[in-house]
C-alpha cells in the first residue's frame, strides 16, 4: 500500500521495488534502487522519512518517527534486516542493521557500521564510524574490518538490488 497522509504522498526513486503487502505512507522520500519487502512498514505520518539510494527494508521491518520531534534519515547503501525497528534516528551510509534490532529516537549510526542482530540502541546512542554494536543495551564490541565491510555491508546491499529484480515486472 502506498498512501498519502496529511497532504504528503511518498516520493519513490527510480528502479525501486515495493512488495504488494508492504506499507509506505506519508512524508517518505526514497532514493533509487531501494526495496521495501513483505510486511515492511515505512510510516511517514507524524514526521518525515528520508532514504538514500540502495536502501533495503527487509520483511517485517518498521521505519517510523516521533511526532514533530524526531524524523528518520537513512543514507545510501543501507540494509535494514528482517523485523528491525528504526525509529526517529539517523543512519548514515554503508550500514547493516541486523535482524530484530531496535534503534530508538535521536540515535546516530555513523557510516560503515554494523548493528548486530537483536541489538537495542537506546535513545540518543551514538555509534562511531566503523563500529560493530551488539547487545541490550547495545555497546561497541569491535571495529568493522574492511573485509567485513565489503563482505557483509556491500554484499547484502547488492544482493537486495538483485533480489528485487526477480520481483519487478519482467524480472
Amino acid at each position: 500500500m502506498i498512501k498519502e497522509v496529511r497532504g504528503h504522498a511518498p516520493k519513490i526513486g527510480n528502479d525501486c521495488y515495493i512488495a504488494e503487502n508492504a506499507t509506505v505512507v506519508g512524508q517518505v522520500q526514497m532514493g533509487d534502487q531501494c526495496s521495501i519487502w513483505f510486511n515492511a512498514v515505512v510510516r511517514g505520518d507524524v514526521h518525515y522519512i528520508e532514504m538514500g539510494n540502495k536502501v533495503n527494508v527487509q520483511d517485517g521491518a518498521v521505519i517510523h518517527c516521533t511526532y514533530e520531534k524526531a524524523p528518520t534519515k537513512i543514507g545510501n547503501n543501507v540494509s535494514i534486516g528482517h523485523n528491525a525497528i528504526v525509529h526517529g534516528c539517523t543512519v548514515k551510509d554503508n550500514v547493516l542493521i541486523g535482524m530484530g534490532s531496535i534503534i530508538m529516537d535521536h540515535c546516530v549510526v555513523e557510516s560503515n557500521s554494523i548493528i548486530a542482530a537483536g541489538a537495542v540502541l537506546t535513545k540518543g546512542t551514538h555509534v562511531p564510524q566503523g563500529s560493530v554494536f551488539a547487545g541490550m543495551p547495545a555497546k561497541k564490541i569491535k571495529e568493522v574490518d574492511p573485509s567485513l565491510s565489503r563482505g557483509e555491508i556491500d554484499r547484502i546491499a547488492e544482493a537486495y538490488v538483485m533480489y528485487s529484480g526477480w520481483f519487478k515486472e519482467g524480472g
